[in-house]
């Protein structure tokens, strides 16, 4: 089914989002806009969980975040590259969803996965614009989307710009929650991972206070964008 979003975040795994820009969209939704996620693969070369435990802990972060949508493409978790098939399921997703704004996986991160991610974004973007750029067996109108903004991962990148998530930060935590395969539980038996810690959490923690310290607040997401951002009006930036 085709929904119009205003806004449309891919991750290269279940979970990228909600680590990274979980408060943004849960602030988006709170303000009335049509928010939607597409995981890129199931993530099934993680060390915890499994594909199935995957998709049902991120149709649960999905419910709590209230998303219009949220679909997987299925692609392969550790090939993310440039092949035709990967390029077409995206231009699919941008097609069919026609959000004004995309957010994508840092450009540059711990993971390759993430940054191949945000390439394959970029690209796809583009070319999703393209009249002529044909997709087998699908009839949908070209569509670019007015930006797309990178969220910032594991790695530090210096923001270009940082949302305030302050509100919006309890329930951000809940999110993250609903992927307890992954993230750190204390009475977990899985075997332990970089990001299944409690000093990973602890991180996810200190980042968000740093960037909202940027910005005068107590917690914060920050964004990048390859392209110069331009505003109307100065007197509405904090």
């Amino acid at each position: 089914m085709s929904i119009k979003l205003d806004v449309l975040a891919f991750a290269a795994h279940p979970d990228d989002v909600e680590m990274s820009c979980g408060g943004t969209i849960i602030k988006l939704v709170q303000s009335g806009k049509k928010v939607g996620i597409v995981d890129i693969t199931l993530g099934e070369l993680g060390t915890r969980g499994t594909p199935e435990t995957r998709k049902s802990e991120a149709a649960k972060a999905a419910e709590l975040m209230q998303l219009a949508a949220r679909e997987n493409l299925e692609l392969e978790d550790g090939r993310i590259g440039q092949s035709e098939e990967e390029i077409s399921k995206v231009i699919m997703a941008i097609r069919k969803y026609r959000p004004d704004i995309i957010l994508a996986n840092a450009m540059e991160d711990r993971h390759p996965d993430h940054g191949s991610a945000a390439a394959l974004i970029e690209k796809s973007v583009f070319l999703a614009g393209l009249k002529k750029y044909p997709l087998e067996g699908e009839i949908l109108d070209p569509w670019r989307p007015r930006a797309v903004y990178h969220y910032i991962q594991d790695r530090y990148i210096e923001p270009d710009f940082v949302v305030d998530i302050t509100e919006q930060y309890e329930k951000r935590k809940q999110v993250i929650a609903c992927f307890e395969s992954q993230f750190y539980k204390q009475d977990s038996k899985e075997e332990e991972t970089y990001i299944s810690t409690k000093k990973f959490q602890d991180y996810l923690e200190a980042r968000a206070v740093s960037m909202g310290h940027k910005i005068g607040v107590h917690f914060g997401e920050g964004f990048t964008s390859v392209r110069t951002m331009g505003v109307s009006d100065i007197t509405s930036l904090i």
